[in-house]
């Protein structure tokens, strides 16, 4: 650490701030959605997948921005403002329109584009020259573990503010119920479920007795519980203020290319330049092109693993009640766990001159993440269809899988996670052209957002096919990306010499 550019420390802190707001709302939006209108997952799915693919592909907008103006710190200090607007918008219990709150996230999607990549271009820029140039994928994986600090609290933040304001209403929380109340409200409950688990349900969760009326806890319940929802968007806000006062306070350790000086080159030198460009630019779109299907397939996390949590997972650990968000705070309590591992690892590889190159270790990490979802098909062998489960107004605690299946799936897409997203975020820096690197980031997310854009498949998969077989898509998908990127490993290579 503290061989690290000063910068550093500031960035990652600023980022760990903006993370921890953006994965409070992750957390619960799929959940919030479902049960705010009255939707299936599908539907969620939809919404989910397209605010997720805005994020990255307003990305390449932001870093346009930030390469023409050269002034990458301005505009993330927009980039934060911006989101704040949007997160404000989502807080308020009274909007009833989708249309407005798929504008909010939007609103969100197009701050976090000027914020992300043009924050990860600055950090690149610290480690463009010959002092920290071997340090560059340390220094990254040390920002990484900074973005999951953040992302690690985040759940607990959104699910405690959540739950806190249903048991002022009078209430407990119950996974099953959101959408048992719907189908009540609907009409489409038989009366064997009214009868049964909607009754004993009910009963459970309401504080000051069982109720009287169906209909009445019906309505009062997803009122308080979609409030609550909007209040945990609230903590939101407050993370953008910490993340923009860490940023405002820190901003002079940060690289300021709109300052720097220009030189005088030769034709010769501009045509070689060119020629270099060009192969540094097929480089980084042969990795843009394997990475869509790894965040295709990791960020089911949010929300077609986050149903299966919901559905079919036992939400208990050690005896203690959990709700299917805790799970989203697996994954980067894993990142903060694993990162230091991992960088001592490559570090004693590296002094022994045996450490993999940067595309090398990509093509590892998508081998893992296939290990990940191996684990999950077996897991899921002999589990009753989405179809069954409602048919059977949901599975009994004894009918569900350990909690343990998740977090050993998590773990392992943690590993691969950190041989993919923090080095492809040096990869792309150590090769972006110096007057494209706001630009080149915003493609690196460009190329997540295209993975984010299939994300809608996972639920459409689960709900119509069986759940190991949903899975086994995923092991297909990371496999192909990890031969086809040991394919190319020699020629990145030499790209990046």
């Amino acid at each position: 650490m503290l061989k690290q550019p000063k910068g550093l420390i500031a960035a990652a802190l600023a980022n760990t701030g903006e993370r921890f707001g953006f994965y409070t709302m992750m957390a619960i939006l799929t959940l919030f959605l479902m049960s705010k209108f009255g939707i299936d997952s599908e539907a969620a799915g939809r919404i989910y997948s397209f605010f997720y693919t805005s994020i990255y592909i307003l990305a390449l907008a932001g870093g346009f921005i930030a390469d023409r103006l050269r002034n990458y710190k301005g505009t993330i200090i927009a980039g934060l403002l911006v989101m704040t607007i949007g997160y404000v918008l989502l807080m308020i219990p009274s909007i009833t329109s989708k249309t407005i709150i798929v504008g909010a996230l939007m609103v969100i999607a197009f701050g976090n584009g000027l914020f992300k990549g043009n924050l990860q271009a600055l950090v690149g820029q610290l480690y463009d020259n010959e002092t920290y140039a071997k340090l560059r994928d340390t220094g990254f994986q040390i920002f990484y573990m900074f973005i999951n600090i953040g992302a690690m609290v985040a759940p607990f933040a959104a699910v405690g503010v959540r739950n806190w304001w249903l048991k002022s209403q009078g209430f407990l929380y119950n996974s099953d119920l959101s959408a048992l109340c719907h189908s009540f409200n609907n009409g489409t409950m038989s009366e064997e479920v009214i009868n049964g688990r909607f009754t004993e349900l009910a009963a459970q969760v309401s504080m000051n007795g069982a109720p009287a009326d169906l209909a009445v806890f019906a309505q009062e319940y997803l009122n308080a519980f979609n409030t609550g929802f909007h209040y945990a968007f609230g903590v939101a806000i407050v993370a953008m203020l910490f993340s923009l006062v860490m940023f405002m306070s820190n901003k002079k350790n940060l690289p300021d290319p709109q300052g720097a000086g220009k030189k005088e080159v030769s034709k010769a030198e501009i045509q070689q330049d060119a020629k270099e460009i060009k192969q540094r630019l097929y480089a980084l779109f042969a990795v843009f092109a394997i990475v869509i299907f790894f965040w295709f397939s990791f960020h089911q996390n949010g929300l077609t693993l986050t149903l299966f949590a919901q559905d079919y997972t036992r939400l208990e650990i050690f005896g203690m009640p959990i709700s299917a968000e805790i799970f989203q705070s697996a994954n980067p309590i894993c990142v903060v766990v694993l990162t230091p591992i991992v960088i001592a690892i490559f570090a004693a590889l590296r002094a022994r001159g045996k450490e993999p190159s940067t595309p090398m270790k990509i093509a590892i990490g998508m081998g893992i993440a296939a290990a990940a979802y191996v684990l999950m098909v077996f897991g899921s062998l002999g589990l009753p269809t989405r179809a069954e489960v409602e048919a059977m107004g949901g599975l009994d605690i004894a009918q569900r899988v350990t909690p343990w299946l998740l977090a050993a799936t998590y773990l392992i897409l943690t590993i691969a996670e950190l041989f993919i997203s923090p080095l492809g975020l040096s990869f792309v820096s150590k090769v972006a052209p110096q007057k494209l690197q706001g630009l080149m980031q915003g493609c690196w997310l460009g190329a997540t957002a295209l993975g984010n854009g299939l994300l809608f498949l996972g639920p459409i998969l689960y709900n119509s096919i069986s759940i190991s077989a949903t899975w086994t898509v995923f092991v297909v998908v990371c496999g192909i990306s990890m031969v086809a990127m040991l394919a190319m490993v020699k020629w990145l290579e030499k790209v990046t010499q």
